[in-house]
């Protein structure tokens, strides 16, 4: 879980016992809450030390059980505030690629089912080294970042263990153009689409492509992964966003199912696949 993220959530925790402590009918302890909301005690103490996120519920229950209901509206606030939470790459890129990956190799520990957009490049998790590295080397001159691009993919690669771990399944959708893409020199792009192919075969992925040819319902638009149908990452060129509210999180869901349809699985990927190392050797 990001840094800023869970900050914000120690934050509300304290304005959280801030409330608990002031109530107007007198201060009330974590245990006297807990009983008068019916909760279990550990809840009260989990939300107000940031180690669970409250939800719009719980904190209309927090805000009438202390006795101060006005103060819902805020509380509100604060948790819509960090629920989409915006991490630039400037910050997080302060110290280099590597605790980026880091981060999403916490992620994908903790999750289990990941679907997954990308039009634009193979994704992380079905990546080479040497593809990894043309990646990370040109976001680095993108970013002006530190050059740390040799941990930064071994951590990546450390990412794809998860892919023969029977516990963890991958629904990944890539746009045919993410095939052809030469963001790398060729000989490494030719290694990628073999990998690639290999990818289909593993119990664990389900890799479908949207053929350049392909029929849309909807725009070929900006990359994004889900874990476990209630998180969602989005990248952009200037920040990335981890988007946790339900309504955007069905957004993103049915944005994924609606492309699904147009791509193709099994050994029609592997002929868009062999079609686009083909072209690479110019054949």
């Amino acid at each position: 879980m990001s840094t800023d993220y869970q900050q914000a959530r120690e934050a509300l925790g304290v304005r959280l016992r801030e409330l608990r402590l002031t109530a107007p009918a007198g201060r009330l302890t974590g245990v006297a809450l807990a009983r008068l909301l019916g909760w279990p005690q550990p809840k009260v103490s989990k939300l107000e030390n940031g180690r669970q996120t409250a939800t719009p519920e719980d904190l209309r229950a927090w805000a009438d059980g202390t006795g101060q209901p006005d103060a819902y509206d805020e509380l509100l606030a604060r948790l819509r505030g960090f629920e989409s939470h915006i991490r630039s790459w400037r910050r997080q890129l302060a110290s280099g690629h590597k605790p980026v990956q880091d981060t999403h190799l916490a992620a994908h520990a903790d999750a289990s089912t990941f679907r997954g957009w990308e039009p634009a490049m193979v994704f992380g998790i079905l990546q080479t080294p040497d593809y990894a590295r043309s990646i990370l080397t040109r976001y680095a001159e993108l970013q002006q970042s530190p050059r740390d691009t040799e941990e930064a993919v071994r951590s990546r690669m450390k990412r794809q263990e998860a892919l023969y771990d029977p516990g963890k399944h991958f629904h990944l959708i890539l746009w045919e153009a993410a095939l052809r893409a030469l963001v790398c020199p060729p000989s490494v792009l030719a290694a990628q689409l073999d990998r690639l192919s290999g990818a289909i075969g593993l119990d664990t992925v389900e890799l479908g492509i949207i053929p350049l040819s392909a029929s849309l319902k909807i725009p070929p638009a900006t990359a994004f992964w889900i874990y476990d149908d209630s998180r969602v990452i989005v990248e952009t060129w200037h920040s990335e966003l981890w988007i946790e509210d339900e309504p955007s999180v069905a957004t993103h869901l049915r944005t994924w199912r609606t492309l699904r349809e147009s791509a193709v699985y099994g050994n029609d990927a592997h002929k868009v696949i062999s079609a686009a190392r083909r072209a690479l050797n110019g054949s």
